[in-house]
């Protein structure tokens, strides 16, 4: 029985995309209602997601779980009782994490309190402030300057409560080894469709895959606020997952059609790494890849001493590096169907590397004869040179030292077509398997 309640359909990045919208509205942050309610229309789609807390004050390594947000409104008046903004009506209007008030003030004292982007004059800007106590309210650049003198009301309704909690989620589909692939994303970021609503869309819609598909590994699908998420996860499951987890991926900013991006994970030679790059290369060769220097998502948690979890990133636009980023332009427009379906198409192609990627050795000395095993064509067929070629090179490198991978790289063709050749091979005992995956 199947652990989820619907099938993948006939066209996943649409679905996805309509997902998004559901996700989209809600306000979230570290902690909250918002981010139960997240998780609540998660465990709609994934049936036997595991919800868990940790209460505010818990120490987490080097950090300390806050307190508890809880907002439910906010609203700042001009001197004619005109409305200048309102959390009703964008939720990143208001400062993440502010602290509640209700207090006159006039614009020059109001300033302090006022966050934008002279260089995007009509975007809001998204604006935290978890660990220190303010409170603020974000607008439009255009906006701001229009502003007029005057006695301003701010009104924010809201509490910080340290007898809250932090809500996280996993789901762990059981495959036949007890060796893991991690696959984790966050649900904290409010109405940011690339920066946050694409990750949770895509981790649903490939949990939904797995659970189809033969597996050989288990998989552990993550949802948790950014950082102190990741923190107190790895807190409570470091040893287990020292132990099992021998491929992961960190799924950030997986929605627009700009461009492919991949994050190496610290040491950049883990599983996940060497199978993201080989399925960008032949999926989008133009991908940028960066610098683990670059980081900025929870890899600098999985990936940091101690944790060393082999965990990467494929993405489209980076964090930090597309103009919406962190704005209100980061939008259901920005994130696009195709943009989805492209990511999803890729991580699916990473995860069957994985799954495939054995280590192989020849059965005879020399060349085998292929015809009298029926893998030579007798007559002329399209690509039949091709085919036979690459039957001949994966016997002459499959010595028992390099796995599929390896094998694709040096042919220059795709691990998932080294695979059916490895298959054929196998079939015709040309091929012992010396290591499955996951085995060195």
């Amino acid at each position: 029985m199947t652990p989820f309640s619907h099938s993948i359909g006939t066209n996943p990045g649409q679905e996805m995309h309509d997902f998004m919208r559901e996700l989209f509205p809600i306000t979230r942050s570290l902690t909250g209602p918002g981010t139960r309610q997240t998780l609540d229309v998660l465990g709609q789609h994934l049936l036997g997601l595991q919800r868990h807390r940790i209460d505010s004050g818990t120490k987490v390594y080097d950090w300390t779980v806050p307190p508890e947000w809880i907002v439910r409104s906010a609203r700042l008046t001009g001197p004619d009782g005109e409305v200048v903004v309102d959390m009703a009506d964008h939720n990143l209007h208001v400062v993440g994490y502010s602290e509640p008030v209700d207090a006159e003030l006039t614009l020059e004292e109001l300033q302090a309190h006022l966050y934008s982007l002279p260089d995007q004059p009509d975007a809001i800007p998204y604006i935290t402030s978890y660990y220190n106590r303010r409170w603020g309210f974000c607008l439009p650049d255009a906006q701001r300057k229009m502003l007029k003198p005057g006695i301003y009301r701010a009104v924010i309704d809201a509490e910080l409560n340290p007898d809250g909690q932090l809500d996280y989620a996993d789901l762990v589909i059981k495959g036949e080894s007890e060796d893991e692939v991690f696959l984790s994303t966050y649900v904290c970021h409010p109405s940011m469709a690339n920066n946050e609503g694409a990750g949770p869309a895509v981790a649903t819609w490939l949990a939904n895959w797995v659970s189809r598909a033969p597996r050989h590994y288990t998989y552990r699908f993550v949802f948790i606020p950014e950082t102190i998420g990741s923190l107190a996860y790895i807190s409570r499951n470091l040893d287990h997952l020292r132990a099992r987890v021998k491929a992961g991926f960190n799924l950030s900013c997986v929605g627009d059609e700009r461009v492919y991006s991949f994050m190496p994970s610290r040491q950049g030679n883990s599983l996940s790494d060497r199978a993201a790059r080989h399925v960008l290369r032949h999926h989008a060769p133009d991908y940028i890849t960066y610098s683990f220097l670059e980081r900025g998502s929870d890899e600098r948690q999985y990936c940091a001493p101690g944790v060393d979890l082999p965990v990467t990133s494929v993405m489209r636009s980076k964090y930090g590096e597309y103009p919406e980023y962190h704005t209100s332009l980061d939008d259901l427009e920005l994130v696009t169907p195709a943009g989805l379906q492209g990511t999803f198409d890729a991580m699916v192609a990473c995860l069957r590397v994985i799954e495939t990627n054995a280590t192989w050795k020849t059965t005879v000395i020399g060349e085998p004869q292929l015809g009298k095993r029926g893998l030579y064509p007798t007559v002329s067929v399209p690509n039949g040179a091709r085919k036979v070629r690459n039957l001949m090179h994966v016997l002459a490198y499959s010595d028992g030292t390099r796995d599929l991978i390896d094998l694709a790289e040096v042919m220059g063709v795709s691990a998932l077509e080294v695979a059916q050749l490895v298959d054929q091979l196998a079939a015709h005992d040309l091929l012992v398997r010396v290591a499955a995956p996951g085995e060195t």
